[in-house]
């Protein structure tokens, strides 16, 4: 199978495994994070270290919430956000979630926390690979991407590549780290130990394109029930990154659960770059050759 230069930067791409060498593969594998069934009880983040061995990185609450982690980083690779809402008060609407309160009444408002747990989304094209100069960076036979913290040698290129700001350097450490998706677990047939420790099964793991057909699902059924809020995240293969592999639904806009509202892979623009600079150089040289011809007698 082959690939145009702009299929492998930037837009749909049916098979990422098959372009980065294997010939025969498993499915791709990735997350559905529901967060409409999300209690934000942690328990992904703490199954996340736990399997992975990730430190802990300090108990400093933000002062704004419960989220004593902030954002994901080199030693939090899941991110439960907790984001607190004031919305007109309206009728209930049953979400089929255990029954835990979700805020306060009062005569004309409510308050609801929307609640999510984030993740590296195992990009499509990821620029954080496009732009490791070592290696460190690879893709899986499952179509996910990892670190491979041996052979990082820190030079933190990868760092301002990601479009979503997941990967990032250890204090240190001096090596990048994120979420592997648990490729020790994947490939050994299971699950990875977020999905496995969650209570709700608001993280589900499977096949890609099983997830998406779920997915759609929900939303359809969320609809249905009135919740008219709730849109998918990084399902579409046609959006900037072709589409992530851990995509998610979410009751309000990316921008409220700190996700960019239209991601786009940083190395998409490489080739024009190059192109461009390759004719500024010839114009100089053009007029350099020019200048010194002419000026001989």
């Amino acid at each position: 199978m082959s690939f145009t230069l702009d299929q492998r930067l930037a837009g749909p791409l049916a098979d990422p495994a098959a372009e980065a060498g294997y010939d025969e593969h498993p499915p791709r594998m990735g997350f559905f994070t529901d967060t409409s069934v999300c209690i934000g009880c942690k328990a992904c983040e703490v199954a996340c270290k736990e399997w992975n061995l990730v430190p802990e990185d300090g108990l400093d609450l933000t002062g704004m919430s419960y989220d004593n982690t902030g954002e994901l980083g080199a030693s939090t690779w899941r991110h439960v956000a907790f984001v607190e809402q004031t919305t007109p008060r309206r009728d209930a609407v049953d979400l089929g979630m255990p029954s835990v309160p979700q805020g306060a009444v009062e005569d004309d408002r409510e308050v609801r926390w929307l609640m999510s747990s984030d993740v590296c989304k195992h990009c499509t094209h990821a620029a954080c690979l496009d732009v490791c100069p070592t290696g460190s960076l690879f893709r899986t036979e499952f179509g996910t991407v990892v670190v491979q913290e041996d052979i990082c040698n820190g030079c933190g290129y990868c760092v301002p590549a990601c479009p979503y700001g997941v990967i990032d350097i250890r204090p240190g450490d001096g090596r990048a780290w994120k979420c592997t998706l648990c490729y020790d677990r994947t490939s050994a047939g299971q699950e990875p130990a977020c999905a496995k420790a969650c209570p709700t099964d608001s993280i589900q793991y499977g096949e890609l394109d099983e997830l998406r057909e779920r997915a759609a699902q929900r939303v359809d059924a969320l609809h249905e029930a009135g919740t008219s809020q709730a849109r998918l995240y990084g399902h579409d293969p046609a959006d900037g990154v072709g589409g992530d592999g851990a995509f998610f639904l979410l009751l309000d806009d990316p921008e409220v659960y700190g996700l960019p509202p239209d991601p786009v892979v940083t190395t998409r623009d490489l080739p024009a770059m190059w192109t461009r600079a390759a004719a500024v150089a010839a114009g100089v040289v053009a007029t350099v050759a020019a200048a010194f011809l002419g000026g001989r007698p």
